[in-house]
């Protein structure tokens, strides 16, 4: 049984691909998935709920299909602090398939009238939610994908040259490495990102979050690399190499690194959420992506308003929910494939 036959054997592995295949298709088509801009403000549209669909006119009865009416906030009741709705049910707007939205061109999904349809309501600064999570998701989702691309291959080559050349190459690389496995990283990034510069922009500081986490990120794989190398080097097609004179780098690059390569891409695969929930966590507590750019860290930075939490829990649930699923079919895809490429089962 080859490694495909196995893991499509596997349910969980193959429902972890296709929540990633979705997301990753969502985030690079988000100006046509999102129905409207991230960074518009609508008028008097501050902490609005999920939007009510009806399928009836609310004034005639008539049946219209799904549409949704335009809503504002009220004045606040200075005595209970509330704010009541105000719908306006002579517009009815009509949801519909690839319409022309109203400011970000056409869209998967609109509506074709005044009112809008926040799916998942509206932020402190009246901007739609849900459009600000399918655009926060590229900067999420990306931050693994270049994390583990800038981590991967180093700590493949730390690992291969310590286990290759051993002797006091591989004592200084180890010691390295094992310094940087002891500093608690969550600390390390936050003592980092405090000391960045306030001025950066985002796409800055969401390039120095990516080097900082990778820069921690590489020393488990390579601990691992060095050990497989250690045990490679020894076989015949090896020591035949260096008999007819290859050089060194040569041998763990061409011969030895390739050998670790099944192990390589399980171990970036179940690392990738690591690096995802390292930029959450940045951003949740403001040291990450600044707003108004949206990335799903700095839109949970809503649970650390109690008010928010309890009364507006459509701010917090959504990119919780996203930050835990992706971590999660990361993982199950990871434990697909490490099961699938064993070795050891391959023959069965």
């Amino acid at each position: 049984m080859n490694w495909w036959q196995k893991f499509r054997r596997n349910r969980l592995a193959q429902l972890g691909a296709l929540l990633l295949v979705i997301f990753y298709l969502i985030a690079i088509g988000a100006n046509f998935v999102a129905p409207y801009d991230p960074y518009y403000s609508q008028p008097d549209g501050s902490l609005l709920p999920p939007t009510e669909v009806y399928w009836r006119h609310q004034q005639t009865g008539e049946f219209i299909g799904p549409h949704v009416y335009p809503t504002q906030q009220g004045p606040m009741d200075l005595e209970t602090g509330d704010r009541e709705l105000i719908v306006d049910f002579s517009q009815p707007s009509p949801i519909r398939l690839f319409v022309q939205g109203p400011d970000t061109g056409f869209d998967l999904f609109g509506t074709t009238g005044p009112g809008r349809w926040n799916i998942l309501g509206t932020d402190e600064q009246a901007r739609d939610q849900f459009s600000r999570l399918v655009h926060g998701s590229r900067i999420s989702l990306s931050v693994g994908l270049v994390g583990i691309a800038i981590a991967f291959p180093i700590g493949m080559v730390v690992g291969g040259m310590a286990g290759y050349f051993g002797g006091a190459v591989d004592a200084i690389l180890m010691r390295f490495v094992e310094v940087l496995m002891t500093i608690p990283s969550i600390y390390l990034l936050v003592a980092l990102a405090a000391v960045l510069p306030a001025g950066i922009s985002s796409a800055q500081r969401f390039l120095l979050i990516i080097l900082i986490t990778s820069f921690v990120g590489w020393a488990g794989l390579a601990r691992v690399i060095r050990g497989q190398v250690l045990s490679i080097k020894e076989r015949e097609f090896v020591q035949a190499t260096q008999v007819m004179g290859g050089r060194s780098l040569y041998i763990v690059v061409r011969h030895i690194l390739p050998q670790t390569a099944t192990y390589g891409i399980i171990a970036a695969t179940l690392a990738i959420p690591g690096f995802i929930l390292a930029e959450a966590v940045l951003s949740l507590i403001g040291l990450g992506i600044q707003q108004p750019d949206p990335s799903w860290g700095n839109m949970l930075s809503a649970a650390t308003n109690a008010s928010i939490l309890v009364l507006q829990p459509w701010l917090v649930w959504p990119p919780a929910i996203l930050i835990v699923a992706t971590s999660l079919a990361f993982n199950l895809l990871g434990d697909g494939l490490r099961d699938a490429l064993d070795p050891r089962t391959l023959k069965q």
